[in-house]
């Protein structure tokens, strides 16, 4: 078995490693990918390659990785989820602009679970299964989990946009909290009891419930109506024994607590996020996967960089669940010796 893959498995299961755990999210940066690997991620024909030799190259024990159905999973009203660009040529810049909805009423009356429609468990498990079945084979050496991505609030982005959502929510928060969100639970619920069914070791729970300054709603409301779903969503995952790893952009750290409560067996966050409260708090319980700035790496200087990457392992190398990565990701304008620099840090002070 791979070495790779079994620091892997022994850092979700926060077993001693020779070194600390690695991943990055490199997929808005194909050119970088190119160059390092020989190979073009972008073409079809060649992108299991490119992406094998990169997690090669790295190494990489851990793939970030999310599956919320078919393509046709989510047939109905949707938007862009108000997302900016990362990619080289925006090619990751989804251009549906406007919004289907025109009132908060028609937001308030809407139910996801009947717009999307419930998949049926054992068809959604066997796709998830064949979908994991092919990834498996073709990446062999990495740790490669089961996920799901528009769980509760990145659901109702996506349906409804920035502006409409938070219309809808400030208009009726108890009604929204308890009826709209209900929809996109029960979606995400089927999707989840699919997923349980599978021979997955670990789980990416990725929802965008906060930005960057914080809580976008009310702590209460998080905690009457978002985190105790959560918690139930999670309940089949643990009782198979699968690692839930909650994943989040911006900042959560003042939702840490409640998140661990609810059941995540580790977190996935960007440099907002605080890695030295979530080292302290939970480093022997939990998996950290994160948290460097991408920003040293674009504006900054080498020393700079090494700052950065020292800050990160004087916080966690010492936790036996740490993943390192480029928490905020590593985008089209890194200095491509910049990107080569951090690697090669990471190689050297990553080594316990």
């Amino acid at each position: 078995m791979n070495m790779s893959y079994e620091i892997g498995k022994k850092i979700i299961n926060l077993e001693p490693t020779p070194r600390v755990g690695r991943t990055e999210y490199a997929y808005t940066y194909p050119s970088l990918v190119k160059e390092m690997t020989g190979f073009d991620p972008s073409d079809p024909t060649q992108a299991d390659d490119a992406w094998r030799k990169f997690y090669e190259i790295i190494p990489f024990d851990f793939v970030w990785y999310v599956n919320d159905g078919p393509p046709d999973a989510w047939n109905g009203r949707l938007t862009n989820m108000g997302h900016a660009e990362y990619a080289e040529g925006g090619t990751d810049l989804d251009r549906r602009v406007n919004c289907p909805f025109t009132d908060p009423e028609e937001v308030l009356a809407f139910d996801a679970s009947k717009e999307y429609g419930l998949p049926d468990i054992k068809e959604r498990a066997a796709y998830y299964q064949a979908t994991m079945d092919k990834l498996w084979k073709t990446f062999p050496d990495v740790l490669y989990p089961g996920g799901y991505y528009k769980t509760i609030v990145s659901g109702a982005i996506q349906s409804f946009g920035w502006d409409m959502f938070l219309m809808a929510q400030g208009t009726d928060p108890k009604r929204f909290g308890e009826q709209v969100f209900e929809g996109f639970f029960k979606l995400t619920q089927a999707n989840i009891n699919a997923w349980a069914q599978t021979s997955i070791e670990c789980f990416v729970s990725h929802d965008d419930m906060v930005w960057t300054e914080g809580a976008i709603f009310n702590p209460k409301f998080y905690r009457e109506y978002i985190f105790p779903r959560y918690k139930e969503l999670w309940k089949p995952l643990k009782e198979k024994g699968i690692k839930v790893i909650f994943c989040s952009d911006a900042n959560f750290t003042e939702f840490v607590d409640d998140i661990a409560e609810a059941g995540a067996d580790g977190f996935i966050f960007e440099p907002m996020t605080s890695l030295e409260y979530v080292a302290e708090k939970y480093g022997k319980t939990h998996v950290i996967v994160g948290n460097a700035d991408c920003r040293p790496m674009t504006w900054g200087t080498k020393e700079d960089i090494r700052k950065e990457v020292e800050r990160c392992m004087n916080a966690a190398k010492h936790c036996p669940g740490f993943i390192m990565a480029v928490g905020n990701h590593i985008p089209a304008n890194v200095p491509k010796e910049n990107a080569y620099y951090y690697f090669d840090l990471v190689r050297e002070l990553g080594q316990r």
